[in-house]
């Protein structure tokens, strides 16, 4: 594995045309370009000549420098990767809906302390004792039906005061700008066209939203 100081000398000697053929180049006016010292420019060039990722030579007018087909590979296995953390699809999706009433459960378990921490470590963001419930119209229904289930984050369940506690699954999605989560429990039955939405402040009183209000759902995740 290549270091990165090195890497960026390779990089750097590529962008002079080093891939090309042997380039002139001296310690000092690498160095520079790099903003290192001609004495750390002249090791650099030296590691990346011992790992076979350059050649050196010397003429009567001075230093010329190549990139070695193994520097190359070198520098491809870096574009491909930064090419992979670029390309990224994103998948989005809305889910609409207008807002009811619960019958007061989520506030008792967001009141519980492990359920607390998890959501906390697992989602970035402690959650207001209580959740948001949503009815979907038909066509929500469906697409909350084909969201992929390998972005939905587990909840564990626990045991604690001679109780058992079960687990959750949780999306994370976004509100009016806030972070949220959709929370689905493992063991209870849910209805399909309901939804309980988690986040770190109060939505109804942060977006001034009461029953039968229209609102939007919006999850984002990497195809």
């Amino acid at each position: 594995m290549v270091v990165a100081e090195d890497l960026q000398c390779l990089k750097a000697i590529a962008l002079l045309g080093g891939c090309s053929g042997p380039i002139w180049m001296s310690s000092q006016t690498f160095g520079k370009s790099l903003d290192i010292s001609p004495q750390t420019a002249s090791r650099r060039l030296i590691s990346l000549e011992r790992q076979n990722l350059i050649t050196r030579s010397l003429r009567p007018d001075g230093q010329y420098v190549a990139v070695t087909p193994q520097g190359e590979s070198e520098l491809k296995r870096e574009y491909t990767e930064y090419a992979r953390i670029f390309s990224r699809k994103k998948e989005r999706h809305t889910l609409a809906g207008t807002v009811i009433s619960g019958l007061g459960e989520g506030r008792y378990y967001m009141s519980i302390p492990h359920y607390r921490e998890q959501f906390a470590e697992k989602l970035g963001f402690e959650p207001y004792p209580g959740t948001l419930n949503i009815r979907l119209n038909p066509l929500s229904i469906q697409v909350r039906k084909e969201l992929d289930t390998r972005h939905w984050i587990d909840i564990d369940g626990f045991t604690a005061d001679n109780r058992t506690f079960g687990g959750a699954y949780a999306l994370p999605c976004r509100i009016g700008g806030h972070p949220c989560a959709i929370v689905v429990p493992t063991r209870t039955h849910y209805p399909e066209d309901i939804i309980e939405v988690i986040a770190g402040c109060e939505l109804r009183k942060e977006l001034s939203l009461t029953d039968n209000d229209t609102v939007e759902v919006e999850i984002t995740y990497d195809a």
